[in-house]
Formats: C-alpha cells, structure tokens, sequence
C-alpha cells in the first residue's frame, strides 16, 4: 500500500478496500494515525502562521 494511499484513507478521501480485514487493534491504530497526522498539520499551519503573517502585521 502507497503512502498516499495510506493518506487519503486517514483523512476519509477515499474508501477503504472492503474485502481487507479489520480487527479491533486497527481500528486503534487508524485513530492515532489519524490524530498525529492532524495534530502535524495543524503545528505546520501555526509555524506558517507565525512566521510568515505575524511579521506582516506588525510592520
């Protein structure tokens, strides 16, 4: 399985294969995947933030 392929199911842009097995432990996984993948790219939005539109601000 690709990495973008892995993405895109994180973030619910495209379905999962419905013939994969899915067990209670995955589901878990999944989870936390998902939360430390928004978590990354809400801390990349905030560093963007502070260094590119606050110094433009306070000009």
């Amino acid at each position: 399985m690709s990495i973008l392929k892995q993405l895109k199911e994180y973030l619910f842009i495209s379905k999962r294969d419905p013939n994969e097995p899915r067990t209670q432990w995955m589901k878990y996984m999944h989870g936390m995947n998902r939360i430390s993948l928004l978590m990354f790219l809400m801390a990349v939005l905030i560093i963007l933030f502070k260094s590119l539109i606050l110094p433009l601000i306070n000009k």
